[in-house]
C-alpha cells in the first residue's frame, strides 16, 4: 500500500501534464480541426514515451534500493559478528545476555553468554559501578583494551589498543633521565690525605661508578672532584629502583675497607621532556638528599612526586665549621637589613625549640635589632613551663615573648621570620606568619622531608647536628661580641642539647661537646638544667603504665599503647619510647597514644638497624634515622597500630630502603 501511494505521488506531475495536453487538444480541435488532430497525435506519442521511460526508471530504482538495503543489513550483521571489536550486552544483574564472537576470543572462552560479567574480568567492576562511566583500559590475556560503557543501553565495547600501549611504553621507557651524583665529605676527607692515598681513593670511586654505569647502560661524566653527571632513561631508572640503588652500599663498603667510608648522594630528575627542567629537578633532588644527611637517593618527577632510597646510616658530622661561619655572616646581614625579627618553633615546643629561639633572639640583640619569640602559651607543658617561669623573672626578656596574633599585627615588609627546629609549614606554631612574611629563614637539624617552607631566603639544615640549639650556638660564636649570653640564655640552649641527645648519649658528635663547652664558659648551669628537666611523680607513674603495655616481637620491635580517650603529652610519649629503647632485646621502640588535639601520636626510637624516620614518613611524619614521630587522624589506637605494623614489616623486609 505504501509503495502504491509512493508511486502515485511520483507520477502526479506527468498526469497533470497529460490533463493539460488533452485540454489543449480540445481547444485546437475547436479552433482548427486538422491542427488539433496533429497536436493530439504528437502529444500522445510523447506522453506514452514519457510514461514508459518513467515506469522503467522507477522499477530499476526500487530494485536497486531493495538490493542496497539487503546488502547494508548483511554488512551490518557481518560487522557486528566479524569485526575485531568486542561487543557485550548485559542485563541489570550484570549477566552477559549477548556477545559477539570476538569477545570469546578475547577471554579465550567458547561462549560468554550467560556468564557473570565480573567473572570475565574483575576490572569491569569499577567500570560498570561508576556513576559516570568513562573510557577505561582493561587488560586481558596479555593484551590491552579500551572499554566504552553505555550505561543506558547496558552495552560494552572493547577496542584492542595493545599496539598503542606498547608504543607508549617504549616511548616512556626511552625518555631521558638526569642524575647528579655527589661524593659526601670528599673535600674534607681528601684534605687529610697524601697525594698517593687521594689518587687511590679517586681511582677506586671512579672505577666502581664506571663499572656500575656500564652494567646499567648509564653515561657518566665527572664534572668536579666530588661530582658526576649521569644520563640514562626511564627503563634504566626502573631497574635501578628494583636494586634499591645498590651502588650506595657498594661505595660505602668498598671505601670503608680503605678507612675512609665515603658515601654517595644522588639526585634524579625525571618525568619531563625538557632537559632544562630535568636538570632543575635533579639539582632539587640532590639538595633534598643533602638536607636529609646524604647517603641516599631522591627521585623527583615533574609532577612533584618523590621517592627515596637508602638513608641507612647516620649523617656524617662535618669536620670543619666553615659552613657555620658563612651561614652566620649571611644571617647577620639579613638581621641587620630587617626592622624586626620574629622567631618561631614548632607546635607544642620542646626545650630544643625554645632554647634555639632564645639563642636566635640573642643574635638579633647582638645586631641591635629587636627580636621576638612567638609562642602559644596554651601549648606549653613540662620542662618548658618551668623554663618560662624562670624567664618571667627577667622582665626585659619575657617582654620579647609574644603570641601569634601579636606577631601578625607587628610584621611588616621589612620583618624577618626565623623558623627553628622544624621545616614543615604544617608544624609551625602559626602558618599565617610565614605566609605573611616577605623574608623567611629556616634553621633545623631534622632530615628534610617532602613538605618544606617554600619562600625561604636562607636555609641552614644540618642533620648531623644533635639539636637546633647546637646549630644556633655555633652561629652565635660568629656574631658581633658587643653583648654576651646571660646565664639563663646559655642554660636554655644547653638544656635543648641535653634533651635532644638524652644527656649526650645519642646523636652526639665532637661539635656537640664543643657547643656545650662554649655555653658552659658563658655561664650555663648544669644543675639548673637538671632542675628544669625534673618531672613530678604523677608523670613518672603515668609513663610506667605506658611501659607496662609493651609488646616485644621476635624482631626486637617494642610497641607500647596508651588508652583510647585518655590524652597523653607528646613529651611523655617520647620519653616512654626512649625508656623502651634501653630495654634488653629492643632494637626499635614505638609508643602509640592519643594526644590532646584529638590525633593519635606515635613516637619512634631506634638503635639504627631500623630507620624509623622512613617509617614515620610513610605515616606523614619525619625526624631522624634513630628518632622520629608522627600524628595520625585516625579513630583509635588499634587502627594506628595496624598501620604502623604493616609499614614496619615492609621496611624490615626491604632493608630500610
Amino acid at each position: 500500500m505504501t509503495s502504491f501511494f509512493r508511486t502515485r505521488a511520483i507520477r502526479y506531475p506527468l498526469a497533470l501534464l497529460s490533463f493539460l495536453g488533452v485540454m489543449a487538444t480540445l481547444f485546437l480541435l475547436i479552433l482548427k480541426f486538422w491542427l488539433g488532430l496533429l497536436f493530439f497525435i504528437v502529444f500522445t506519442v510523447a506522453i506514452g514515451a514519457a510514461w514508459k521511460t518513467e515506469s522503467k526508471t522507477y522499477v530499476e530504482t526500487e530494485k536497486h534500493i531493495e538490493t542496497l538495503s539487503y546488502r547494508m543489513k548483511k554488512v551490518g550483521e557481518e560487522a557486528l559478528l566479524e569485526l575485531p571489536i568486542g561487543i557485550l550486552l548485559i542485563n541489570d544483574k550484570n549477566l552477559v545476555e549477548w556477545a559477539n564472537p570476538h569477545v570469546a576470543k578475547i577471554f579465550e572462552m567458547e561462549s560468554c553468554i550467560g556468564k557473570e560479567l565480573f567473572d570475565l574480568s574483575g576490572q569491569f567492576a569499577s567500570i560498570v559501578k561508576n556513576d559516570n562511566p568513562e573510557q577505561a583500559v582493561l587488560t586481558a590475556k596479555g593484551r590491552s583494551y579500551n572499554v566504552f560503557y553505555k550505561a543506558e543501553e547496558k552495552l560494552i565495547y572493547l577496542f584492542d589498543i595493545t599496539g598503542q600501549v606498547e608504543m607508549e611504553s617504549l616511548y616512556y621507557a626511552d625518555r631521558t633521565v638526569l642524575g647528579n651524583i655527589l661524593i659526601d665529605n670528599y673535600d674534607e676527607l681528601a684534605q687529610a690525605m697524601d697525594d698517593q692515598t687521594r689518587s687511590q681513593l679517586n681511582s677506586l670511586v671512579t672505577s666502581l661508578l664506571n663499572s656500575w654505569a656500564m652494567e646499567n647502560g648509564i653515561f657518566t661524566k665527572r664534572t668536579a672532584s666530588d661530582r658526576f653527571l649521569a644520563v640514562f632513561n626511564e627503563e634504566t631508572l626502573a631497574n635501578l629502583e628494583k636494586t634499591k640503588f645498590a651502588i650506595l652500599d657498594t661505595i660505602r663498603e668498598a671505601t670503608a675497607k680503605q678507612s675512609t667510608a665515603l658515601t654517595l648522594s644522588i639526585g634524579v630528575g625525571t618525568g619531563s621532556a625538557s632537559l632544562i627542567e630535568l636538570g632543575e629537578l635533579a639539582q632539587s633532588s640532590l639538595d633534598l638528599v643533602l638536607g636529609r644527611g646524604g647517603d641516599q637517593v631522591a627521585i623527583k618527577r615533574s609532577d612533584g612526586k618523590l621517592k627515596f632510597f637508602g638513608g641507612k646510616t647516620n649523617p656524617v658530622e662535618k669536620r670543619t665549621r666553615v659552613r657555620a661561619r658563612v651561614i652566620s655572616h649571611a644571617l647577620r646581614d639579613l638581621i641587620q637589613g630587617s626592622d624586626k625579627v620574629f622567631i618561631m618553633g614548632h607546635k607544642v615546643p620542646d626545650m630544643d625549640a625554645i632554647g634555639a629561639a632564645i639563642g636566635v633572639r640573642k643574635m638579633a640583640r647582638m645586631n641591635h635589632i629587636e627580636g621576638y619569640v612567638v609562642v602559644n602559651f596554651n601549648e606549653l607543658d613540662g620542662s618548658v613551663t618551668r623554663l618560662m617561669d624562670e624567664i618571667e623573672q627577667e622582665e626585659e626578656l619575657f617582654r620579647q615573648f609574644i603570641s601569634p596574633e601579636s606577631a601578625l599585627s607587628m610584621i611588616t615588609e621589612k620583618s624577618l621570620v626565623i623558623v627553628v627546629d622544624t621545616h614543615k609549614p604544617s608544624m609551625v606554631i602559626d602558618e599565617r606568619i610565614i605566609e605573611k612574611a616577605e623574608k623567611v629563614v629556616v634553621i633545623d637539624h631534622h632530615r628534610r622531608g617532602e613538605e618544606f617552607i617554600n619562600n625561604t631566603m636562607l636555609v641552614y639544615m644540618e642533620p648531623y647536628a644533635s639539636s637546633t640549639a647546637e646549630l644556633v650556638t655555633e652561629l652565635i660564636e660568629y656574631q658581633p661580641r658587643n653583648e654576651k649570653l646571660t646565664m639563663l640564655e646559655s642554660t636554655a640552649l644547653l638544656a635543648g642539647i641535653v634533651v635532644d641527645t638524652k644527656s649526650f648519649t645519642l646523636r652526639t658528635g665532637a661539635r656537640t661537646f664543643e657547643a656545650a663547652s662554649y655555653l658552659r664558659t658563658k655561664g650555663a648551669d648544669t644543675v639548673f638544667v637538671q632542675r628544669l628537666l625534673k618531672e613530678d611523680i604523677g608523670t613518672y607513674i603515668d609513663r610506667a603504665k605506658l611501659v607496662e603495655t609493651v609488646e616485644l616481637s621476635t624482631d626486637g620491635i617494642a610497641i607500647a599503647k596508651g588508652k583510647d580517650g585518655v590524652a597523653y603529652g607528646s613529651v611523655m610519649i617520647a620519653q616512654t619510647a626512649d625508656i623502651l629503647l634501653t630495654m634488653q632485646g629492643v632494637l626499635a621502640s614505638f609508643v602509640i597514644a592519643p594526644r590532646a588535639d584529638g590525633k593519635i601520636g606515635i613516637s619512634a626510637r631506634s638503635l639504627g638497624e631500623l630507620n624509623v624516620q622512613l617509617v614515620m614518613e610513610e605515616l606523614g611524619g619525619g625526624g631522624h634515622l634513630t628518632n622520629a614521630a608522627c600524628q595520625l587522624d585516625v579513630e583509635s589506637v588499634e587502627e594506628a597500630e595496624a598501620m604502623l605494623k604493616s609499614i614496619v614489616e615492609i621496611k624490615m623486609e626491604r632493608g630500610n630502603s
